[in-house]
């Protein structure tokens, strides 16, 4: 028996089954009920049920959702993050998006665009590297995601309009990025309905990302890859950071062989006890604690969507 009660895995066991047993040891409830989904055959209601939990009366989303952001209060990082639980389980769409557009149209900023926090965090911790200001602009990183997965699921709402536009003109401006930034625009390029502005937008920023080497293109030379102003020592991006599946515009930015050094670098950073580390910097305890099965499960899905479990 191990430490923790449960029983060794042998090591012959799939990268899956490790996981397995590391998220029923570690897992919040909603990432036990997305585990199931994904890769037990659960169901999309409980995964719903799980996250309703975290739904607020203003129909945003809060309770450490993300979380780099405590408190109870409503976020649109917590509101984007409950987009894309909703999104992978088929679920964003309908009156469930309607409301969270009537929260989304509550705390715009006056360009149309969501604020990356909004002052109601203040009071609550959150990670050092979040800021709370009284009067946020329109912040790309919380923006395009949330446009782009409403956008995939064929969402109509009179926010959208100005949103959409925030972004074009946030995505197609950007001349000295990072890597957040440019998976963020990935999300919103992948699904934004004019398909030929995307692609031409997603080559531009493909140039950007091998020209400021913002992706590690060779795990064993991360020293040709300098980490961003700000991140954590080690805290590099990979191809797979990019493209999280195969039909990703990201995609046509790596060759083959990077592509494959990049998922064989995911798969090998899975740790003894079966979960994958956070590459970002950890501040409490209980945030890396609640993160790492957020990033076991994306890790896999990613690994899933190329055919690598």
């Amino acid at each position: 028996m191990s430490a923790s009660g449960a029983p060794p895995l042998p090591p012959t066991h799939s990268a899956r089954a490790r996981a397995e047993q590391f998220v029923w040891l570690t897992a919040r409830v909603l990432e036990q009920r997305r585990f199931a989904y994904h890769f037990l055959g659960g169901s999309a209601d409980a995964v719903e049920t799980a996250l309703t939990a975290y739904r607020n009366e203003d129909e945003g989303y809060g309770h450490a959702l993300e979380p780099d952001l405590r408190g109870p209060a409503s976020q649109p990082l917590h509101t984007g993050h409950a987009l894309r639980v909703l999104d992978s389980i088929g679920r964003c769409g309908g009156q469930r998006a309607e409301r969270v557009c009537r929260y989304l149209t509550s705390v715009s900023t006056r360009d149309g665009a969501l604020p990356a926090t909004h002052p109601s965090q203040r009071g609550y911790p959150a990670a050092p590297f979040i800021t709370v200001v009284d009067d946020p602009p329109g912040d790309l990183l919380a923006t395009t995601p949330v446009v782009g997965l409403l956008h995939r699921n064929e969402v109509w709402h009179a926010w959208l309009f100005r949103a959409t536009d925030f972004c074009w003109q946030a995505v197609e401006s950007l001349e000295r990025s990072h890597p957040y930034e440019i998976e963020a625009a990935v999300t919103f390029l992948d699904s934004v309905p004019d398909r030929s502005r995307a692609e031409a937008a997603a080559d531009r920023l493909g140039r950007l990302v091998r020209e400021h080497r913002l992706a590690a293109l060779d795990p064993d030379r991360l020293e040709a890859c300098p980490v961003p102003p700000g991140y954590a020592p080690g805290e590099h991006h990979f191809p797979h950071d990019f493209a999280r599946t195969p039909d990703s515009l990201a995609r046509a930015w790596f060759t083959d062989e990077e592509m494959t050094r990049s998922l064989d670098f995911l798969a090998s950073e899975q740790q003894e006890d079966g979960g994958w580390p956070i590459a970002r910097r950890q501040w409490a305890p209980g945030t890396a604690l609640e993160s790492r099965p957020i990033v076991t499960i994306e890790a896999l899905r990613t690994l899933d969507a190329y055919g690598r479990l």
